[in-house]
């Protein structure tokens, strides 16, 4: 039997975002302006044997979640996430993971944290094949100086996000 990945859109205000899942989780959260032909070819690129169901209702406490946190309600994901990629790349997600809301760090700073100082530009190849936006938070990592270097998302939704998370405007 093929994989099944159920996928939808999110929608919030100038955003609009593919997601899709598998039985596990949040395998995917795409990039503003993306076309369904390109999501297609990026989840088959991945996940070659899988099959493409448009489901909203299985996508909906994901796109809850994240309607959440682009409203500032929501600092942390609850849903799990099913990211596969090599074991480098699995242990720099988990790292990104572990940066809280609000903080950003650099690519050499993740790189000291899996203790390979040397492996930036690794790290950064890493980072960009993040395949979940937001839920694994790639906008927190900058350049050494502060810069807004390269993300998936475009740099207008990795301003945003980075704006969003330190407005602090938070409701609890």
């Amino acid at each position: 039997m093929n994989l099944l990945i159920e996928w939808s859109i999110l929608e919030h205000s100038q955003w609009k975002l593919y997601v899709a899942k598998t039985s596990k989780g949040l395998c995917y959260v795409g990039s503003p302006g993306q076309t369904f032909e390109d999501f297609q070819k990026y989840i088959n690129k991945r996940f070659p044997t899988a099959e493409l169901r448009e489901n909203r209702d299985a996508l909906s406490p994901y796109i809850q979640e994240l309607n959440d946190y682009f409203d500032g309600f929501r600092t942390a994901f609850t849903l799990p996430i099913d990211v596969k990629g090599t074991p480098f790349q699995e242990e720099i997600w988990q790292a990104l993971q572990e940066i809280p809301y609000g903080q950003t760090v650099s690519y050499s700073e993740i790189a000291a944290r899996i203790q390979r100082p040397a492996a930036v530009r690794a790290v950064g190849t890493a980072i960009g094949a993040n395949p979940v936006l937001i839920t694994v938070p790639c906008h927190r990592v900058i350049g050494k100086k502060g810069t807004i270097a390269g993300y998936r998302g475009g740099l207008e939704l990795k301003s945003f996000l980075l704006e969003l998370e330190t407005a602090d405007k938070v409701h609890h």
